[in-house]
């Protein structure tokens, strides 16, 4: 089984009942050869890093190597708790979650590419505030890394998830994406409305710039992914409401590798416009380079 766009996935899961999740695990199965016993373990061992690094960012008020990222995530959380939040309990948590997830990644910690390192913090984030605020158990939490790694899939085989690539539309968006269509599964929604979730989290950042400050994946990259989880469950509850995206999914992607494409060469990861070339951006990369001898990247 190889499914190629959200078209032939809706089509599998009416024809055979199934969810995406479902869906994705039948077709693990079948193209790697392992039990399914043994990929639900696999995957279980996932759900178990994210956790750890979650926990980990939420306790660590260090800052990373560079000096320009680190302690944001306890901030919020004391933030949150202080009753001050604009934002109500289930995405203020996924804004901890993701941001602790982020700032691991930039300390050098073990995280999970969702679907990649930048744009890791997304999908954390928004499972593990289900599981705080809604009760999801973490067997369902599972179930849901299966239905982003098929929205993933698709996305990655029809388009770009890298900011080299495509942009941070390709991570961020992708990531976003992703965790828009799992919310909605996870929240007993329908395949379509699934579907349609990832679609309005997309093209909601069609066109975002990869632009980080000194080559590194902290500036703007740690925030995007915060921003990220509040998208996606914006997109999900329009889905849930019944809501359709306008533009089809599949071509939704389409035109995301449309504009990757055309997006200027400066404006995917390699730190030569965007924010990555504003004045104190400029100074950070001065002091990194110059204080810590790093070898300044050659693009």
């Amino acid at each position: 089984m190889n499914i190629k766009s959200m078209d032939e996935l809706l089509y599998q899961c009416t024809e055979e009942k199934k969810t995406i999740a479902e869906i994705m695990l039948m077709m693990e199965v079948e193209n790697s050869g392992k039990d399914q016993v043994v990929i639900m373990n696999m995957m279980k061992e996932r759900l178990i890093k994210m956790k750890e690094a979650v926990d980990q960012g939420v306790a660590d008020q260090s800052v990373a190597p560079s000096g320009i990222s680190g302690g944001d995530a306890v901030k919020m959380l004391e933030y949150t708790r202080s009753g001050k939040a604009l934002s109500g309990e289930l995405i203020s948590d996924a804004m901890i979650y993701s941001m602790a997830t982020s700032e691991g990644n930039a300390r050098m910690g073990v995280i999970v590419a969702t679907p990649t390192a930048g744009s890791a913090g997304v999908l954390p984030g928004v499972l593990f505030s289900l599981h705080k605020n809604q009760g999801i158990p973490y067997p369902e939490l599972v179930m849901g890394l299966f239905t982003a790694s098929m929205l993933g899939y698709i996305i990655a085989n029809r388009s770009f998830i890298s900011g080299a690539a495509g942009g941070c539309q390709a991570e961020i968006g992708s990531a976003t994406a992703m965790a828009a269509g799992t919310i909605v599964e996870l929240k007993g929604g329908s395949p379509k409305q699934a579907i349609h979730a990832t679609a309005i989290a997309m093209k909601s950042l069609l066109g975002l710039v990869c632009d980080p400050v000194a080559g590194l994946v902290e500036v703007p990259c740690i925030k995007r992914n915060v921003i990220g989880t509040s998208i996606a469950f914006s997109a999900a509850d329009m889905a849930l409401a019944g809501i359709e995206s306008r533009i089809p999914c599949d071509e939704v992607i389409g035109a995301m590798y449309q504009i990757g494409k055309e997006m200027p060469r400066t404006l995917k990861e390699t730190s030569l416009g965007g924010l990555a070339m504003t004045d104190t951006a400029q100074k950070v990369k001065e002091r990194l380079y110059h204080c810590n001898s790093l070898t300044k990247p050659n693009f």
